[in-house]
């Protein structure tokens, strides 16, 4: 996972290359990558190469966003595609999670990243 540290204190976080799906199963390890960030500053966690999300998906976004209110920070997703935006929207969380600004992450050559270790 990869975070570009903004001017604000917040981080652009991009999730695992290899995480096309947050779904039961997977979803542990993304709350362990996020939860220590979110608890140290605002974060926006790139979506834009999950295709799939279930209710153990939304479970871990509403319990990383739980741990960011809880520390005073914020927590957001942006570059949602259409088909995880649609789910996020039928459970009434587009308007508390999506960020409708899209970010665009540079090239893992170009970014300026580090690795953020799991609790």
């Amino acid at each position: 996972m990869n975070t570009i540290m903004s001017q604000n204190n917040g981080s652009l976080v991009s999730a695992p290359a290899d995480f096309h799906e947050l779904v039961r199963g997977n979803e542990d390890r993304l709350m362990a990558l996020l939860t220590p960030v979110v608890r140290e500053r605002n974060a926006v966690l790139d979506l834009s190469e999950v295709r799939r999300i279930d209710a153990a998906g939304i479970a871990a976004l509403i319990s990383i966003y739980g741990s960011a209110r809880t520390a005073g920070h914020s927590f957001r997703v942006c570059n949602v595609t259409p088909h995880v935006a649609e789910i996020l929207g039928l459970v009434g969380l587009d308007h508390i999670l999506v960020t409708q600004d899209a970010v665009q992450i540079p090239p893992p050559a170009m970014q300026p990243c580090v690795e953020c270790p799991a609790a």
